[in-house]
């Protein structure tokens, strides 16, 4: 198979749905073989691009795990390296939504969201890292967020977790560029996705939707296969002089703001 990740192994984290679901379908598309990992089995409602790649992708393995467990990723990561021999791209997409004001936050649910958004995507790369070290060479694309660069009401434990991860990220492009690792982020705007819809359809978000929405210059939310674009590109040799960026794909919502006067 040819493409722009033609015999490499890509390993995702929140693959069974939303941004890591598209990100595994468009890798496969370009000629990669994929490493899924999730808390959950893919559901045929929430996963279709994740069904859609395994049909594709020449070897497709699907791990379930929770990205905070550091046993069962070591676990998961050394499987996968025995069977599909190498790892060459790593998709930290796992991430669950979260925040409340400060005043009213539980300690027990800020813990869960920074662990599961930020300790979880350094503890994947820790392992991941050890494959790519030997090989020296590899590519780390990390799912931020735009409230990892600017605040967002009531962000607070969200925002706290995906800031996190963009400063993550710019160290370890700093860490690992001599080994000829690359690492880089992707700050989405608000992507269609099973995530975003629970919150800002069905959920607390729902009474500012529109407003949000009006908030991206382009007028609309974002797609999960818009993303995977920009994550294609990173994980690429396209992108082989592109290390520790913080990249927003948001239709224009960090631009600035439209007034009406």
């Amino acid at each position: 198979m040819t493409g722009r990740l033609a015999g490499e192994v890509a390993f995702i984290t929140g693959a069974a749905s939303g941004i890591g679901a598209a990100c595994a379908l468009r890798f496969a598309e370009e000629g990669a073989a994929l490493a899924g990992f999730d808390l959950e089995t893919p559901a045929s409602d929430t996963g279709e691009d994740w069904f859609a790649a395994r049909e594709i992708a020449p070897e497709t393995l699907f791990e379930r795990g929770d990205v905070r467990d550091e046993q069962r990723v070591q676990q998961v990561v050394t499987s996968v390296r025995e069977r599909l021999g190498r790892i060459d791209v790593l998709l930290n997409a796992a991430g669950v939504a979260g925040g409340g004001m400060i005043h009213t936050l539980d300690a027990e649910e800020w813990d869960r969201v920074l662990d599961i958004n930020l300790k979880g995507t350094f503890v994947v790369s820790k392992h991941v890292l050890t494959a790519m070290l030997e090989q020296q060479s590899g590519s780390i694309v990390n799912i931020a967020s735009v409230e990892g660069i600017e605040g967002f009401l009531g962000g607070s434990s969200y925002n706290a977790s995906k800031g996190g991860v963009v400063l993550l990220t710019k160290n370890m492009a700093i860490d690992y560029a001599r080994a000829g690792i690359r690492c880089n982020a992707i700050c989405p705007g608000f992507i269609n996705t099973p995530m975003f819809r629970a919150v800002m359809q069905d959920g607390p978000g729902k009474v500012i939707a529109e407003q949000v929405r009006e908030a991206h210059q382009l007028g609309r939310f974002g797609e999960p296969r818009e993303i995977a674009a920009a994550a294609l590109f990173l994980a690429s040799a396209e992108a082989s002089f592109v290390t520790g960026v913080a990249l927003p794909v948001d239709g224009g919502y960090t631009a600035g703001h439209r007034f009406h006067f």
